[in-house]
């Protein structure tokens, strides 16, 4: 999977997501470095859920970036999250690599580009960065497994 792909966008709530969806794009949203330490696996699953149903109609994938912690990565994985971020350096790293791989899932050891909704140009730039990136990123070995982005 590239490491560069795109286009990306760091999300902080419902609002945001929702915002992002509704350009009306492909998208992948990313949560905020650290994100699964200080909210949750369950409270990004949740936003990104309730972000997609709300929106439908643009298809997205989302990262979960669970910074240096293997154990959260691990709970991410039992809450079958295909994609997330872990530090290299998080003491586990090669385990929760070797999980993610046994499951079909993603282990990206540092987040891919993004524009960063908290930051006021960045919302601005929200509908030229989307239309202006083409990628695709498929996960897992099924192109039709939920959250595939084609």
């Amino acid at each position: 999977m590239p490491q560069n792909f795109a286009p990306c966008v760091i999300v902080y709530s419902i609002s945001h997501a929702e915002a992002v969806l509704r350009v009306g794009n492909r998208c992948i949203l990313l949560s905020s470095p650290g994100a699964a330490l200080a909210g949750g696996v369950a409270w990004w699953q949740e936003l990104v859920a309730l972000a997609r149903s709300r929106v439908p109609a643009t298809a997205c994938i989302d990262i979960l970036d669970c910074g240096d912690a293997p154990g959260i990565a691990m709970a991410a994985l039992r809450m079958r999250q295909a994609i997330m971020v872990l530090r290299p350096s998080a003491p586990g790293f090669a385990a929760v690599a070797r999980a993610a791989a046994a499951q079909g899932a993603t282990v990206l050891t540092e987040p891919p580009f993004a524009i960063d909704m908290a930051l006021r140009n960045d919302q601005h730039r929200l509908a030229t960065h989307l239309r202006s990136q083409t990628q695709q990123l498929v996960t897992g070995g099924d192109r039709d497994t939920p959250g595939t982005l084609r």
